[in-house]
């Protein structure tokens, strides 16, 4: 039986753009009181006058996840307006998609990794305590198909990728037996604002991806959605990435060999 998110209290990190921003509207559209976060506090509060002028319950917050003064804040914030969070998404996060060397140690490897990391351990550490008062909540965790395929340019991105999927795997066997639920999403290429921040690899210049292969943002978050109100423990996206994933794991040395070709060629 689907859960009713009529009355629920959602609260999305990365909500300015992207998964964020499309599944802040379904939620609302589904009866729940979203809380939208973010840095782009103007873009995020555009979208409440939206969602309110369609008849939703919605509330933004500036939140940057590598700052833990503003994750306490958003959190107390949330609580005094709603008592309560019945659902974390868990989205913020950003790629920077280039060979190693190139990457810039402070603002690709560090940056990326307080953002998509720790930032999400530290914003779940935060709101834990008031789903385990209640014995009750749903964290859904953004990652990636990244989170199990490892390709050339990625190994940053990856790295953190792999970080959340490890986290959410061992969270959700912490505190499941407590009634809190706890989800992993894991997406292939998407239109979103993602990719225009990547960077200009040699890699991303000469290989053009078919646009068939690339999710739109709206069906992404309509699947967190579904997992919201069907939840499961992980949902790969789009589904014929798991065959994929099996191949990568199950014949790691053919992966390789194709993967290291295409770096052969363009590592420059």
């Amino acid at each position: 039986m689907a859960i009713n998110l009529k009355g629920k209290v959602v609260l999305i990190t990365g909500a300015s753009s992207g998964f964020g921003e499309d599944a802040a509207r379904l939620f609302a559209a589904e009866g729940a009181s979203v809380v939208l976060a973010a840095r782009r506090i103007e873009r995020m509060q555009a979208q409440v006058e939206r969602i309110q002028a369609e008849g939703g319950e919605a509330m933004a917050t500036p939140v940057d996840v590598t700052n833990k003064a503003d994750i306490q804040n958003m959190v107390k914030g949330v609580i005094e307006n709603y008592g309560q969070v019945d659902i974390l998404f868990n989205n913020a996060g950003f790629g920077r998609l280039d060979w190693l060397e190139n990457l810039d140690p402070a603002r690709d490897i560090e940056t990326q990794i307080a953002v998509n990391l720790t930032g999400l351990i530290e914003v779940t550490h935060a709101v834990l305590p008031h789903m385990l008062t209640r014995r009750s909540g749903h964290i859904i965790n953004m990652a990636s198909a990244a989170s199990w395929l490892s390709a050339p340019t990625y190994s940053v991105y990856s790295a953190t990728k792999f970080g959340v999927r490890g986290f959410t795997d061992a969270l959700r066997r912490e505190v499941t037996p407590l009634g809190i639920r706890v989800s992993g999403i894991y997406p292939g290429p998407a239109k979103t604002e993602f990719g225009e921040h990547t960077g200009k690899s040699s890699i991303k210049k000469n290989i053009k991806v078919p646009k068939f292969v690339y999710l739109s943002s709206e069906y992404v978050a309509r699947q967190v959605v579904a997992v919201a109100k069907h939840p499961r423990r992980a949902l790969v996206l789009p589904w014929w990435f798991v065959p994929l994933i099996w191949l990568d794991r199950a014949f790691p040395s053919i992966s390789d060999w194709i993967q290291m070709r295409v770096s052969k060629r363009f590592h420059t």
